[in-house]
């Protein structure tokens, strides 16, 4: 996607290294991706492929002294219009932009939010830090919140501490917090992993219902295609640290141009597969192998080593994107075969 007036967040070439005993490590490498005012991109692949260092990255929430920005752009476009390269900021500007111009909501909510202080203190302190709001404003700004996210009795809840809601109560809180300030942008790192499906669908419509009042970009984090169905306009598929695929939701899960995608939707359990298959003596689809270590990646394609269409070619050079059409792209020299 091109940057256009709508563009909230535009990352280009954005490159994460991590350093560990035996050097430099890549976490994410060179990935490029956009999202636009009331957009969803999901970000979606196994866990090590890099989501959710992107994501940290984007927010500068990187270790100190371990994990950098080694070289791209993350541009974001304030609530005043202006662009900023966030790459480029001091701590303190990078303080005045996150709870302001972008949320975050976390995978876990009890590890985001404080044990020792109460809901309303937590959802009331960007409010008064980025709004210079009285305690009392900021009280009743939350008590809002609380109730926008269909929390009930938001006056007797702002007073109670994380411990004493449920799991889909917090990730509520959580969102409320992240919300509080109108951000443009808003970051979900796997917000339902941790809830049961009744619960995550509910948060999942939550979401949707607050983009469209608010008209907000959001970057969703997940590893779970059935939420990128449920939420998403586009997807970018990450493995190994790279975008190995991205398109228009639809296009890419009706025809996956990249073996990576292919077998992830293959390994998605279907309606009355399980009576199915137990009586066909069958299991379900898997995609043999385990994502490469990032300290002995393959020379050429990444996914190489587990691809049922891999030849000698592939382990030669990284593949570029190739352009599929106009919004679709993908990693793979055998995309017009596959």
């Amino acid at each position: 996607m091109q940057q256009t007036a709508d563009t909230i967040l535009n990352v280009k070439g954005l490159r994460t290294v991590f350093r560990v005993r035996a050097g430099e490590v890549t976490a994410v490498n060179g990935i490029d991706l956009s999202v636009a005012a009331g957009e969803t991109l999901a970000l979606v692949g196994e866990s090590g492929s890099g989501k959710s260092v992107t994501s940290l990255s984007v927010m500068r929430l990187l270790t100190r002294k371990i994990g950098t920005i080694a070289a791209g752009s993350v541009q974001l476009r304030r609530k005043d219009g202006r662009v900023r390269d966030l790459v480029s900021l001091s701590e303190d500007e990078m303080r005045s932009i996150r709870g302001d111009d972008i949320g975050m909501v976390f995978q876990e909510p009890m590890s985001s939010l404080n044990p020792v202080y109460t809901i309303g203190d937590q959802i009331s302190e960007p409010i008064r830090i980025h709004r210079w709001a009285d305690r009392k404003s900021a009280m009743d700004a939350a008590i809002s919140l609380l109730d926008s996210v269909g929390i009930p009795d938001a006056a007797r809840r702002v007073k109670q501490y994380p411990h004493e809601l449920s799991g889909g109560m917090r990730q509520r809180a959580t969102i409320a917090m992240a919300l509080a300030c109108d951000p443009t942008l808003l970051i979900a790192d796997e917000p339902t992993t941790a809830l049961d499906v009744t619960i995550q669908a509910q948060i999942l419509d939550l979401l949707q219902k607050l983009q469209r009042e608010r008209g907000m970009a959001m970057l969703f984090v997940t590893h779970n295609l059935g939420v990128v169905a449920e939420i998403a306009h586009r997807v970018a598929v990450m493995y190994a640290g790279r975008i190995v695929e991205t398109g228009p939701v639809a296009e890419v899960f009706r025809k996956p141009k990249h073996p990576y995608t292919m077998g992830l939707l293959a390994s998605m359990p279907k309606l009355g597969d399980a009576t199915r298959m137990k009586q066909a003596g069958e299991k379900l689809t898997a995609i043999p192998g385990v994502v490469p270590s990032l300290m002995n990646m393959p020379t050429g394609c990444a996914f190489e080593p587990r691809c049922r269409f891999a030849t000698e070619d592939c382990r030669k050079t990284v593949p570029p994107l190739f352009d599929v059409d106009a919004q679709h792209k993908s990693r793979c020299i055998h995309w017009q075969e596959i």
